[in-house]
């Protein structure tokens, strides 16, 4: 089953990438002591551990196990112009996808089994395509950074510890920033923005039994009156109490963000451009060094 979106010969990752990931990418990249606890927490030992731990505990998808899932991964690599990572399926009742990024092995996805069953097809392309995200944008190492914190704090040296309760709030304000570009891909891999907001919708208050009543306008609408009361000065404050200790942005912001993106014209620009017949069709994608 193939799901028809036209691909995105040279892409690039600044094509895309929202302001305030590229903002928050410059801050974090200037944190004392974020070489340390990156060395602390991504050694040899803990990237091998984390590697070998998904590997035991998930299904590794391919052209023999859940093809289609695999048939769609491939279409979204495709149209965002990058290489296949390995995509597994793990057993989860939090909906839930993530990506680990190591040095000297492919990339890998992880799906939860309970957001296959909350999605259709064309929404977990969507989420596919937000994963591959931050591989094209080469989040790899503050993004596994900051699953390593949210996953394995308590596992760390006590100097480790230490560093990291004073750079995590910075560390989740990056990969909140990186969530907004990350849906632009998803948006890029299905170019339908009603199937990301969709996708977002689902994850806010959706269920496999209610999912389809759900109204993606309603959503948007609702979306819209939460971006407008969030403007003013208490409102802020509300948001950013809201947000400072999530991973990810509250999913009406994230909705609206994608709602007004897909309205741009620097959108529309992007898909003319990168899907011209005379455009170089020779331009690749591709893994830099993770």
């Amino acid at each position: 089953m193939s799901l028809a979106t036209i691909p995105l010969i040279g892409l690039k990752a600044d094509n895309f990438r929202h302001p305030l990931d590229l903002e928050a990418t410059n801050t974090i990249k200037q944190l004392p002591g974020i070489d340390l606890l990156v060395r602390q927490l991504l050694g040899p030992l803990g990237e091998q551990f984390f590697y070998m731990e998904n590997i035991a505990s998930s299904v590794l998808v391919g052209k023999d196990q859940l093809p289609h899932l695999y048939k769609i991964l491939l279409d979204a690599c495709q149209t965002l112009d990058l290489e296949p990572p390995q995509l597994y399926v793990r057993q989860h009742p939090v909906p839930n996808a993530y990506t680990f990024a190591m040095r000297g092995k492919q990339p890998f996805i992880v799906v939860h089994t309970s957001l296959i069953e909350l999605l259709n097809l064309e929404e977990i392309q969507a989420v596919l395509g937000h994963e591959l995200g931050h591989l094209k944008c080469e989040h790899g190492v503050y993004l596994t950074l900051g699953n390593l914190i949210v996953l394995a704090a308590g596992q760390i040296s006590t100097w480790g510890a230490i560093i990291a309760q004073s750079i995590q709030n910075q560390i989740l304000e990056w990969v909140r920033c990186a969530e907004f570009t990350c849906d632009r891909a998803a948006l890029l891999a299905t170019q339908n923005p009603k199937v990301v907001a969709s996708v977002l919708m689902k994850l806010a208050g959706g269920s496999p039994s209610i999912s389809a009543q759900l109204n993606v306008d309603a959503f948007l609408a609702q979306a819209r009156a939460y971006k407008e009361f969030s403007h003013t000065e208490l409102g802020e404050v509300l948001r950013q109490l809201q947000t400072a200790q999530l991973t990810h942005p509250l999913p009406v912001l994230r909705a609206r963000e994608i709602d007004k993106w897909s309205s741009s014209q620097k959108y529309q620009d992007l898909l003319q451009n990168l899907t011209r017949s005379d455009y170089n069709s020779q331009s690749k994608g591709g893994w830099r060094n993770w």
